[in-house]
């Protein structure tokens, strides 16, 4: 029967379980109320991406309603914000135990969570700006929860002027939109129609000041610093940080995407989105902390996604933000298990044979050619084909020509094997069921996408050749920039942090 229920009906549903689990976090931070009601709180949580789901699958909950614009892709932002925010409140429950903060913690996850949900759910400009910014309101207040400790005050400073900053320019782009276009609904606004009373110039400040707005909650170079020393936050902070928040770029340029044609501001996005790569990449490479090389990461993966929004690729930009989210808030999560498992990859691979790598390496170009020349005009097929080919290479790598032993490479193959028919019928389900699809028409060229796809192919050999020469002055200089861009400022930093005073106290209270 529930799955029968209109798009009205199933709207009301999701707003008064989404008010229910706020008031729920709210009750919990009464001191009267057990610390064992947090359980009753997290079954509470469950509430709204269940019914996100269910709206998700049903056909029915698709169209307009008021303010709200719903659709198979606001669906499933709204269920993936919202389930990452009850799994990492379900960990939290005694990962976070003993913190003065402890209350808190859930309420402002649940409001953070909620007012993403909300944001990618509406169709009102001006509402997409208040939960935005609401959102990057909770953000701030859960990196800056433990005030007695200084460096989390001066990381929730930096990450505050920057949010504003990204926030001023998204709000000045929404006022330029519909100042000139008369409308105030994002699905109205970018009709063709409408989009025909802006002149060229138009488009590229609204399309500079998005880009500005999406760059630095996506960590992006050189605003980067921001996520460098958020790493300060706990573990369960960081990883609804990294999941989800930071893949706010991608989404809201694909809800922009129509204004995104050909203009001059994705060449910019471009260069500053491959910068971003290689810089998170030489982060990560550097940096011995293990949150700073997630951090590193998460720069480099937002960055190829925001490459794959100026090449007009939003489907996998879509895809690449999902999978990311669950595959770094698992990261985080785990992080605890980390060390037992270097323990036991230090024996190195004395089994590697060059001429295994030889054979991943071809047959990596061979399957991305031939996934490339069933539709060479696509653009979105070269970007695929370049996916499948690298990701074919490093997975060949690490399993099998880094096997120890038969067994192990026949186990890599297979696992290889059931990767690729599982990415093959996921891809080719989602990518026919989501509509962004029909944003495709707004590529670049292909010779320019042929172009920037040589370059990028240019850089990679570079930095290998680099990597190569490491007793080389050049690889040197290079090395020690990226360990200090990787560094959090003096002022971010304590090596005796006061706060933790607090345990002699007894924790909570």
């Amino acid at each position: 029967m529930l799955f029968s229920l209109n798009l009205s009906s199933l709207l009301i549903i999701f707003f008064s379980v989404l008010s229910i689990s706020v008031l729920s976090g709210l009750l919990f931070l009464h001191r009267r109320v057990p610390l064992r009601y947090v359980r009753i709180h997290i079954g509470v949580v469950a509430l709204p991406p269940l019914v996100a789901l269910i709206a998700l699958i049903n056909t029915n909950a698709r169209g307009e309603v008021g303010a709200w614009y719903l659709d198979s892709i606001s669906w499933l932002l709204a269920f993936f914000v919202l389930l990452l925010g009850l799994i990492i409140q379900r960990f939290s429950l005694r990962y976070l135990m003993g913190d003065l903060s402890y209350r808190k913690y859930f309420i402002l996850f649940t409001f953070t969570t909620g007012a993403a949900s909300l944001a990618w759910l509406s169709d009102d400009l001006r509402l997409m700006a208040i939960c935005w910014g609401f959102t990057l309101v909770g953000l701030i207040s859960l990196i800056r929860l433990n005030r007695g400790w200084k460096v989390a005050r001066e990381a929730a400073t930096v990450s505050g002027r920057l949010f504003a900053l990204s926030w001023i320019a998204i709000v000045l782009a929404i006022i330029w939109l519909s100042h000139d276009t008369g409308q105030w609904q994002l699905s109205s606004a970018l009709k063709d129609v409408s989009l025909a009373h802006l002149e060229t110039w138009e488009k590229t400040g609204i399309n500079l000041l998005l880009i500005l707005g999406v760059m630095i909650p996506a960590a992006q170079w050189p605003f980067q610093r921001w996520l460098l020393e958020s790493v300060v936050a706990p573990t369960p902070v960081s990883a609804i940080m990294h999941a989800g928040l930071v893949n706010a770029g991608g989404v809201i340029l694909t809800r922009f995407s129509p204004i995104f044609d050909g203009n001059i501001a994705q060449i910019i996005l471009l260069i500053l989105a491959s910068i971003s790569v290689f810089i998170g990449t030489g982060i990560s490479l550097v940096q011995v902390d293990y949150k700073r090389q997630l951090v590193g990461s998460t720069i480099a993966q937002m960055g190829f996604m925001l490459i794959q929004c100026a090449l007009g690729a939003y489907s996998a930009a879509i895809f690449h933000l999902v999978f990311h989210g669950l595959f770094k808030a698992t990261l985080f999560l785990q992080a605890g298990s980390l060390a037992p498992c270097l323990e036991k990859s230090t024996h190195g691979h004395k089994n590697t044979s060059y001429s295994w790598l030889v054979v991943g390496n071809i047959l990596a170009v061979l399957v991305g050619i031939a996934f490339w020349l069933q539709d060479m005009a696509n653009g979105y097929q070269l970007i695929s084909a370049l996916i499948i080919g690298w990701s074919l290479s490093f997975s060949w790598k690490q399993l099998v020509a880094f096997g120890e032993g038969r067994i192990d490479r026949i186990a890599g193959l297979l696992f290889m094997g059931l990767f690729t028919v599982l990415y093959l019928i996921i891809h080719n389900y989602l990518y026919g069921w989501l509509p962004v699809n029909v944003y495709q028409s707004n590529q670049l060229s292909m010779a320019v996408i042929i172009f920037i796809v040589c370059l990028l192919l240019l850089s990679s050999i570079i930095g290998k050749w680099i990597v190569q020469r490491r007793s080389s002055v050049f690889f040197t200089v290079i090395y020690l920039w990226l360990v200090r861009l990787g560094e959090a400022q003096p002022k971010a930093v304590e090596s005796h942090p006061n706060y933790l005073k607090f345990l002699s106290q007894g924790g909570n209270k």
